[in-house]
């Protein structure tokens, strides 16, 4: 990375963490861009040239959150099937307590909670992520003139990513409730093993 690129990243990274500063301490609605280009000691203009949406100053990590299940399927293991590698990297994400899978913190995940707009917001990215999943199962299938069959990758997809909202959902609900990551790994593990069985079945995965 050059020097100018690298700038960049500091100057993103800079506004991203002002920007979740006065969310968490005032709310993300009644924060303004002037106030975070303010915190941030930056023009409006450049909050908005790395943020076009205010939204995504809170959910910065949209992109690996939308593409990370496909990205799993796509450089999966030759020998891998997609749903256990979805399997290995989630118990991965799991353990390293990863913020993709909702391991966000507690005034993060309240400050979330609080918002109809981020909430709405990530509604939206797990349905980019479906989608993304989706196609990455199709490319992944092998070809077939069986129309019923088609619809194969989008119904998994959406199993899997039934699950994997359930998930996330519970990370955030353990986190809101006052538990520690260790505790809510814990208690993740054994249920996320248990969807997995889960989808096994419903998929018919060899």
């Amino acid at each position: 990375m050059g020097l100018r690129e690298s700038k960049k990243q500091e100057t993103r990274q800079l506004i991203s963490d002002c920007a979740t500063k006065l969310f968490i301490e005032q709310g993300f609605e009644p924060t303004t861009i002037a106030e975070i280009a303010t915190a941030a000691r930056v023009a409006k203009k450049t909050v908005t040239n790395y943020f076009p949406r205010k939204e995504d100053l809170a959910l910065d990590h949209h992109q690996a959150f939308t593409q990370g299940l496909a990205r799993t399927v796509a450089e999966r293991r030759p020998d891998e099937t997609p749903l256990a590698a979805l399997g290995r990297t989630f118990r991965a994400a799991l353990l390293a307590h990863d913020p993709v899978v909702g391991f966000t913190g507690p005034a993060f995940a309240r400050m979330v909670a609080d918002s109809p707009t981020l909430t709405a917001r990530l509604r939206e990215l797990h349905d980019l992520r479906e989608d993304a999943l989706a196609k990455a199962l199709a490319d992944a299938a092998a070809p077939t003139d069986t129309a019923p069959e088609a619809i194969a990758p989008r119904a998994a997809a959406a199993l899997i990513a039934a699950a994997d909202r359930l998930l996330f959902r519970r990370i955030q609900e353990l986190t809101l409730a006052g538990h520690d990551n260790d505790h809510i790994e814990a208690t993740l593990l054994p249920e996320a093993d248990h969807l997995r069985t889960l989808l096994d079945a419903a998929l018919a995965t060899r």
